[in-house]
């Protein structure tokens, strides 16, 4: 299992606590000091059957100089977003875990920390 966090967020140190609790075997990825490549993006994307506007805090900073709330939302407009999160991991949803089966999730809840464990 493997866990993107950021160690000021929160809901990343819950989910990590969760995991501990539980004895599970993971792996953490400070995803702000190893930001993941797009080709990453994509794959943790497919996994969880979302968008890249579907994972992006819009609220960031980063995200209103960058203007995101206007950008379209379609097929054609997915590498400029996904380019986007690989270059801003600030960007990015958080925690997000990867089970060990594949399964992902954006584990903003304790019900979705445990429906990978």
């Amino acid at each position: 299992m493997e866990i993107w966090i950021n160690p000021a967020c929160s809901k990343c140190r819950s989910a990590v606590s969760m995991l501990d609790e539980a004895g599970a075997e993971y792996t953490v990825r400070r995803y702000l000091e190893d930001p993941p490549t797009a080709a990453e993006l994509e794959a943790v994307l497919e996994r969880l059957g979302l968008e890249p506007w579907d994972i992006t805090r819009t609220a960031e900073p980063i995200a209103k100089e960058l203007g995101l709330k206007s950008w379209g939302r379609t097929a054609q407009d997915r590498p400029k977003w996904i380019k986007a999160l690989a270059e801003h991991p600030k960007l990015i949803q958080r925690p997000i875990i990867t089970a060990d089966d594949g399964t992902t999730v954006v584990a903003r809840d304790p019900e979705t920390v445990r429906s990978v464990l």
